[in-house]
């Protein structure tokens, strides 16, 4: 049967070294200096300013947009509404053809 190969783990090429060991500091306590003086918050992110141009390019934009939503939707329901209409028509005409074949008879 088929049995799964399993990497084996590459060996390292060239010469290798040992880590360095590492020895232990001693921590030496300071003396605390008090802040000369708060530094001002420096923004994250820059102001957007708007000038007039943009509001308006904004505005007009956001008109756009809705009034494309808008007709959109708007065909969107008149088409529903069309099919529904035309749909009850023809329900309309097979009643009446049901209805007069059992009249003939």
């Amino acid at each position: 049967m088929l049995r799964p190969k399993i990497p084996t783990m590459p060996t390292p090429t060239g010469h290798v070294t040992a880590p360095a060991p590492v020895e232990p500091t001693a921590i030496v306590p300071s003396v605390q200096t008090p802040p000369v003086a708060p530094m001002a918050p420096v923004p994250s992110r820059p102001v957007v300013q708007l000038t007039p141009g943009t509001v308006l390019a904004l505005v007009g934009g956001g008109t756009a947009v809705v009034l494309i939503v808008g007709a959109v939707l708007v065909s969107m329901l008149l088409a529903v509404a069309i099919t529904g209409a035309s749909v009850a028509v023809v329900a309309l005409v097979v009643r009446s053809l049901l209805a007069s074949e059992t009249k003939r008879r």
